[in-house]
């Protein structure tokens, strides 16, 4: 009788935990946040800047049509000296912070009043923006072009932002009224926005982020709990299937291979009594009877091994995948191992190494309708790799391994071989061949 446990497959200590699946979504979590929060500063800013200069449209609105409109007398506008003064006292009110230069201009585009004396009475043509908000009385805010001549005495404040609109004198002459106010107010406004927004939606996304954890971390365990449920009904299958094996190959050896040996036997005695007077029909019966009988004995013993191999555990991977490859050569295919003389693995990477093998071969014979196959064991830097390469006819190995197909006994090991901590990779091409490879650490 058949003895000795086959060596069961056991999971290997698990690579990955809970909190390590909760660390890399934390860290997601965290790239998109921050990937959310500068999208967000960015909005901000702008918001920010587009509300400063809403603000500066508004100061020269309020100037313009508050204090600069109302004061235009036909004497400003005309140059006199006494109504330029009492104009400069009015605009003294909103020159000398942000605002730095303020000027008062016809449709001709000369300058009638400006608190730079020097420019009153230029003339320079208004820009087509700019005689537009002259005669719609619109708003406009640009940066200012220093470089041109009417802003020459603005050049030593540096970069401005020049903000105009038309209004309309006492008398009903359309005018443009233009401010330049300094930048660095400007964006200085528009910072003090968004920094009284940004820890309210930094604030937002950190608590988002913190109530986000709890709902991971349940989410994480309860997949690591399918995940072990689904393994540990694995390897109940893999156990059972096990105990089946060794349990009809104990009832073989014991029962029909052992009433065959003893048919053999007595066939082989009667043949001994057989002499001239036997009918000839009758010694073919019997020689036909006994090469028969030791046919299936030879059959079942094969098959014995296939469904149980007791070399595995006498005599290590290596003699066993040598029993594997001799039973699988035919006159039609031939089989060959390339592997070292001894490789000491742990029981378990052997059965696993071994049911692999015997799988990739089971369906080389059964579907690759090759000419030669060859399994390869290495074990180097701290890994075995097993690799089984046959010449059939091969298959997309871009289509999806089916359960219908003759690979549910592969996608099983896959699992395994993943437990284990490994890797279980099938390349093919139709008409040159598949090859399968297998690789575990070991330690």
């Amino acid at each position: 009788m058949l003895v000795g446990p086959m060596p069961q497959l056991r999971r290997a200590p698990r690579t990955h935990s809970v909190g390590g699946a909760v660390a890399r979504f934390a860290l997601t979590g965290f790239v998109v946040l921050l990937l959310v929060g500068l999208a967000g500063v960015t909005i901000l800013h702008h918001y920010g800047r587009d509300e400063a200069v809403f603000d500066a449209k508004e100061l020269t609105a309020l100037t313009g049509n508050g204090i600069v409109g109302p004061a235009v007398t036909p004497a400003l506008l005309r140059g006199d000296k006494s109504a330029i003064a009492r104009m400069d006292d009015a605009v003294h009110r909103v020159t000398g912070g942000a605002v730095v230069r303020v000027k008062l201009w016809d449709r001709r585009g000369r300058v009638v009043y400006s608190d730079e004396h020097r420019l009153i009475g230029t003339r320079h043509p208004l820009a087509g923006d700019e005689r537009d908000s002259l005669l719609t009385g619109k708003s406009e805010a640009e940066i200012s072009d220093l470089a041109e001549p009417e802003n020459k005495f603005e050049r030593r404040y540096g970069k401005l932002m020049e903000v105009y609109l038309g209004i309309v004198a006492p008398n009903g002459e359309r005018l443009l009224f233009e401010t330049y106010q300094r930048y660095s107010s400007v964006a200085s406004g528009g910072r003090r926005l968004w920094y009284a927004l940004l820890p309210v939606l930094l604030g937002a996304l950190g608590l988002l982020a913190a109530l986000q954890m709890p709902a991971a971390w349940s989410l994480a365990r309860r997949v690591k709990r399918s995940e072990e449920e689904r393994l540990r009904a694995l390897e109940r299958g893999i156990d059972a299937q096990a105990r089946e094996r060794r349990r009809i190959a104990g009832d073989l050896h014991d029962g029909v291979v052992q009433t065959l040996v003893g048919i053999s036997y007595r066939l082989g005695a009667a043949r001994k009594h057989v002499d001239e007077t036997t009918p000839q029909p009758l010694v073919r019966a019997v020689d036909e009877s006994s090469h028969e009988t030791r046919s299936s004995i030879r059959a079942l013993r094969s098959l014995l091994v296939d469904i149980y191999p007791p070399s595995l555990q006498r005599q290590g991977l290596v003699a066993a995948l040598s029993d594997l490859t001799s039973r699988a050569s035919t006159h039609r295919l031939k089989a060959r191992l390339n592997a070292p003389g001894e490789v000491d693995l742990p029981p378990v990477t052997e059965a696993l190494l071994f049911r692999a093998a015997q799988e990739a071969l089971r369906n080389v014979v059964a579907h690759a309708d090759a000419e030669r196959v060859t399994i390869g064991l290495e074990r180097a830097n701290g890994h075995v790799s097993l690799s089984v390469v046959d010449d059939g006819r091969g298959f997309d190995d871009a289509e999806p391994r089916r359960t219908d197909d003759g690979h549910f006994g592969l996608l099983a090991i896959e699992d395994l071989v993943h437990e284990q901590g490994g890797k279980l990779d099938v390349t093919s091409r139709r008409g040159v061949g598949t090859r399968l490879r297998v690789e575990v650490p070991v330690t």
